[in-house]
């Protein structure tokens, strides 16, 4: 999958009593994927905010494959899927050490006014981005 990948170390907090990431912990590691790719692309999402611009999530599906355990070091690969308007989405999936792939998602993203919590089009130079 081409995309923009970062690592990420399985915490206990993480995990359950048999060592095995807890469902609920993928969508922050996604959330690491996709903040990261923003990085990548020269976006960071810290300033989009506070530019006013806020992009929540509206829609994700996860499927679990495989088991992520305790101490696993984790890459989580994000790629553009495609943008239109104000949504922006996004395919994601996160391997083990060993090249195993764990889990998949995709999600899709509604570029937001902070203050008036309505949809917008984002900024040319996010636009820009989006179309490299």
């Amino acid at each position: 999958m081409n995309g923009h990948e970062v690592q990420v170390r399985v915490r206990y907090s993480e995990t359950d009593q048999m060592g095995v990431v807890y469902h609920g912990s993928y969508v922050p590691y996604f959330e690491i994927g996709r903040v990261e790719w923003l990085r990548y692309k020269g976006v960071s999402y810290k300033k989009l905010e506070e530019s006013g611009i806020a992009l929540p999530i509206v829609s994700m599906h996860l499927n679990y494959k495989k088991p992520a355990r305790y101490d696993d070091m984790l890459t989580i690969n994000t790629k553009l899927r495609n943008y239109s308007g104000v949504k922006i989405e996004f395919d994601c999936e996160i391997r083990n050490e060993n090249e195993e792939l764990l889990t998949t998602a995709h999600f899709i993203l509604v570029f937001v006014d902070t203050k008036s919590g309505k949809p917008i089009v984002p900024p040319q130079y996010i636009l820009d981005i989006l179309k490299e």
